[in-house]
């Protein structure tokens, strides 16, 4: 487990956050959710929303801090939704309660930290239909495993399908990859960012070696289906400090992909853009370099490439 605190102390801490910034005035009292309004920047007038739900790397707090680097510091308007357990409060160890994913209908970007959950068909028909709509994603860390899920309704969509062409599920079929395992040593080899492609837009101003995270690097199937194109690879380090070795031998030859794009089309005739990241813990955001990949993302994934700073 990588965990910063224990869950009790950050759900109390994520739904204080939730407190502030709904009294002051970025979302109303009832909602439990968190909307943080855009300012002016390239992104004003578009709708990101966020959606939280990882037991095991604080995507409650990452993504808040996410949503309001871009909407204070690029201006889109972000809403991060949350694992509301029955007394109200946040809690990712509830798997199957997002309140909220109605608002995707009118999102023009949707942004995932999801972890294995089970959520009922009358919540998962909201993602579904953004993803049949083929409006782009943004997918971090364990979001390759996003659903485990037991109704038998969108049951492709669980990590682990076996339907006919959804083998992996919407990990496999949508982002790129399903779970597969810790290559790096979870816990004990951290992971450093080498950029793949210097010349993609979301790469601009990324050097190798500005994204470090203390999480480990995840093992991928190698090609990548489809057109996925990796951005970033990780080399898996001999211990948990930034300026670690790599680990000499099998683990980094060759490195494994934490980031890439891909194009997805169900029932739409134009695809969607997708950036996946095997990054995206919450102590991972202490990273600039990250946290410029994950904004740059965003700007590519609604076609703002152009504006990218």
């Amino acid at each position: 487990m990588d965990r910063r605190f224990p869950v009790s102390i950050a759900s109390k801490l994520a739904s204080a956050l939730v407190l502030l910034a709904t009294l002051a005035g970025s979302g109303r009292a009832d909602d439990p959710w968190v909307v943080y309004k855009g300012g002016e920047g390239p992104g004003k007038g578009k709708h990101i929303v966020l959606v939280s739900g990882d037991e095991e790397y604080r995507s409650e707090e990452a993504l808040p801090q996410l949503a309001r680097i871009l909407a204070k510091r690029h201006g889109f308007t972000c809403t991060v939704l949350f694992a509301i357990d029955k007394d109200g409060t946040i809690n990712p160890n509830r798997n199957d309660n997002i309140p909220g994913l109605h608002l995707l209908a009118k999102a023009d970007l949707m942004v995932l930290g999801l972890r294995f959950r089970n959520l009922p068909d009358d919540q998962m028909k909201h993602i579904v239909a953004y993803v049949e709509s083929g409006k782009p994603i943004v997918a971090l860390r364990t979001s390759t495993h996003a659903f485990n899920l037991k109704s038998k309704t969108y049951a492709k969509y669980s990590w682990n399908s076996r339907e006919k062409d959804w083998e992996g599920g919407f990990g496999r079929k949508i982002l790129g990859e399903t779970w597969i395992n810790h290559h790096g040593a979870h816990g004990k080899e951290s992971t450093r960012g080498i950029i793949a492609d210097k010349n993609h837009p979301i790469t601009r101003g990324i050097k190798d070696g500005d994204i470090w995270g203390p999480t480990d690097v995840y093992g991928v199937r190698l090609p990548l289906p489809g057109d996925s194109k990796p951005l970033v690879l990780g080399a898996v380090l001999t211990g948990m400090k930034p300026d670690d070795p790599p680990v000499a031998g099998k683990k980094n030859e060759p490195m494994m992909p934490i980031a890439w794009t891909k194009s997805h089309a169900l029932s739409s005739d134009k695809p969607g853009r997708v950036f996946t990241t095997t990054m995206g813990a919450s102590q991972d955001l202490l990273s600039e370099g990250l946290r410029r990949l994950l904004v740059n993302a965003c700007y590519w994934a609604v076609g703002l490439e152009n504006k990218i700073p």
